[in-house]
């Protein structure tokens, strides 16, 4: 492609080459794992759940780097580009809720079913086979819209910057990532995430620093505030107050939150790669874990519309604009591509063409190991083979994590050839996946949820989102229903809105009408056996250092009479406390910091600050559009050190262990 500003092979270097090298990194981080640690990928434990002991911090970097997505950096900008300020802010605090809102899952999680693989099998044991596969349904649906989304975003744009074939870029991107999800597991992917997540910001960071401080085209928020005021009088956007780009009233940017909003609730609630965190994180921290990666990733997509969505529309007005986007390449998600090469010319294009690598390998490595477990343990597990060994669970994971790469890299392309832009799949995903959301929730939360009830709800919220969805379309488009048809704001607003609304309303309603009384005891039973128990050995490295005892502390959890083995033929035994009332107090208490804090958020981000904002009509001046740009590069400097700082502080006696080990090895090699 001879209009790319960088040459082809840059495209297959950064693909192959960045994909390679990340692998062989964390194949070394696990083979020394496996040295210098308890953690053994050989377990299966381990190699789906990280042994259930992974501290706040790289649990939260993790988080941030499953959710940030190719359409989360794209996409915001784009939102950006087509309606001002309120698009970064919607997009932002839209998807951020959601996170926030899952730290009460995550305790209940823990309270209730401290042992299960996956949420289908909590669902499994509460309601029964139907509903097991209803759900699995749109567990997996989830799943592939949203890698369907990763590979779509994470493809155009390397097409765009360097010319690489859409289809080699579909498949070489998931398969990269595979090889060091299939070493290491889900430590790996933790690991490897915390190591994207720290670019990330470093990236990001130099980006807004780029557009507000140093850049010859702008330079600062009070020349971006003069640029954006210019393109307001030149090209107005309808329902913006006085069509400019500096208010959050915007009448489409309200439209485009409430999709952002429903649509995610989808995405986060439904998807094993959620789930699968709180499972690895450590039971007292696991709603810290959710609460941190959910206000440290708030400063990305609201840092990267700020910075580059705003300046493509700063550089694509005047008399000689620099940028030219087509409706097509905003769907594509290509205003912050074209802005990125447009301020930082190849330097800019390079590092937009990392940033978005990794984004998108972070958050396929999550999809896969979520796919993995779920077609191990709900598929495999209880279909096909009841009583499975280690290995064959083992081996299991491993097939379905190179089979489901192979099969991201198929869906893309398909859909890529049929001209499904990732745009359209952000707002699409509502529809189809919104109706699972309210009864997943209910499963673990509430015990007089009925199973028959959230089965129809989910079903019938299904069915009437599509039929809502095409019907209004073909109302309010003379019958025409195509792709460019069915993008509309109202049409997709109407099925987003029907799934959500539908599928909870039903789920609710029958539930008090029919209530159940589920004892919990059920969910707990998940999973556990008689010579299941926690041992130090099966701490994470970082804090062996702080654990209590063996014979102190820990042994006050076990049973009377019954002892710390700690090891068992040669391996390590996993104590299982058999008297979890201490637990549940603890986890109790944690799920009520986590109602308070998560609803407080949500009250300020989607309520408090933007609508006011929205009823009077505020335009930002140049004194309000330096604060909003202040604040926007503070939040992403915060983020860096609550995922990027932290976690290394967090990890740094584990650290030292292994490099005392290390120094050990060497030394005996000297001799």
């Amino acid at each position: 492609m001879s209009s790319s500003i960088l040459p082809q092979g840059a495209g297959y270097g950064v693909v192959i080459g960045m994909g390679l090298f990340f692998s062989l990194v964390m194949v070394g981080i696990t083979k020394v794992q496996t040295r210098y640690t308890s953690h053994k990928t050989s377990s299966a434990e381990e190699f789906n759940s990280a042994s259930r002991s992974v501290p706040p911090g790289l649990i939260a970097a993790g988080i941030v780097s499953a959710w940030t997505w190719a359409a989360t950096l794209l996409q915001s900008s784009a939102t950006a580009y087509k309606f001002g300020v309120s698009g970064s802010w919607w997009y932002a605090s839209g998807a951020t809720i959601q996170v926030l809102l899952f730290a009460m899952i995550a305790s209940k999680l823990k309270q209730h079913a401290p042992y299960c693989h996956t949420y289908l099998e909590i669902i499994r044991a509460r309601w029964g086979t139907a509903a097991h596969l209803t759900f699995l349904f749109f567990g997996l649906a989830t799943n592939i819209i949203v890698s369907t989304m990763l590979i779509l975003g994470g493809s155009a744009t390397v097409t765009d910057l360097t010319g690489m074939n859409t289809v080699a870029a579909c498949f070489l991107i998931p398969l990269g990532v595979s090889i060091y999800v299939l070493t290491g597991g889900m430590r790996a992917t933790l690991i490897a995430d915390y190591s994207h997540t720290l670019v990330l910001y470093c990236i990001l960071i130099a980006f807004a620093l780029k557009a507000y401080g140093t850049s010859d085209l702008i330079g600062s928020p009070s020349k971006m505030w003069d640029l954006l005021a210019q393109a307001s009088a030149e090209k107005p956007i309808p329902g913006n107050a006085h069509g400019s780009y500096l208010t959050m009233r915007s009448k489409s940017g309200l439209i485009f939150g409430v999709l952002n909003i429903v649509g995610n609730f989808g995405t986060v609630f439904n998807d094993q790669a959620y789930w699968q965190r709180a499972i690895a994180s450590q039971p007292s921290t696991s709603v810290k874990a959710f609460l941190w990666g959910g206000i440290a990733w708030f400063g990305i997509p609201m840092g990267i519309a700020t910075s580059l969505g705003l300046s493509a529309v700063a550089l694509s007005h005047g008399s000689n604009p620099l940028i030219t986007l087509t409706p097509d390449e905003v769907s594509a998600g290509l205003p912050a591509v074209k802005a990125a090469a447009a301020i930082g010319g190849q330097s800019g294009a390079i590092a937009m063409l990392i940033l978005l690598f990794l984004a998108v390998t972070s958050a396929c490595s999550a999809e896969q190991i979520a796919v993995s477990s779920l077609l191990t343990y709900d598929v495999y597990g209880t279909y096909v083979n009841k009583n499975p060994s280690e290995k064959q669970i083992l081996y299991t994971s491993h097939l379905c994590i190179f089979g489901y790469s192979l099969f991201m890299g198929a869906i893309a392309t398909a859909f890529n050839y049929i001209g499904v832009s990732m745009g359209y799949l952000y707002e699409l995903m509502g529809c189809i996946i919104g109706s699972a959301v309210v009864p997943i929730a209910l499963c673990i939360t509430w015990k007089r949820c009925n199973g028959t009830g959230a089965i129809v709800g989910a079903i019938l919220g299904f069915c009437g989102a599509v039929a809502g969805w095409i019907g209004i379309t073909s109302t309010l488009n003379d019958g025409v229903i195509n792709v460019t048809t069915t993008f509309g704001d109202y049409e997709m607003l109407t099925g987003n809105l029907l799934a959500i609304g539908i599928g909870g309303i039903i789920t609710v309603v029958w539930s008090l009408v029919r209530p159940q009384n589920f004892d919990w005891d059920i969910t707990r039973a998940i999973n556990v056996r008689e010579d299941y128990t926690i041992t130090q050995n099966n701490l994470p490295a970082a804090q062996e250092q702080d654990s209590p005892s063996v014979n102190g502390e820990d042994e006050k959890r076990m049973p009377p009479g019954q002892k710390n083995e700690g090891t068992r033929d040669g391996q390590s035994v996993e104590e299982q406390p058999v008297d979890l009332s201490l637990e549940n107090k603890a986890l109790q208490k944690a799920f009520r910091f986590a109602a308070w804090s998560a609803l407080t958020l949500v009250a300020v981000l989607i309520f408090i600050i933007p609508l006011p904002l929205f009823f009077t009509s505020h335009v930002y001046p140049k004194g309000g559009f330096t604060a909003w740009v202040t604040v926007s590069l503070i939040w992403l400097f915060a983020g860096l050190l609550m995922v990027g700082v932290y976690p290394m502080w967090e990890a740094r006696k584990g650290l030292i262990k292994v490099a005392r080990g290390i120094a050990a090895d060497l030394s005996r090699k000297n001799k």
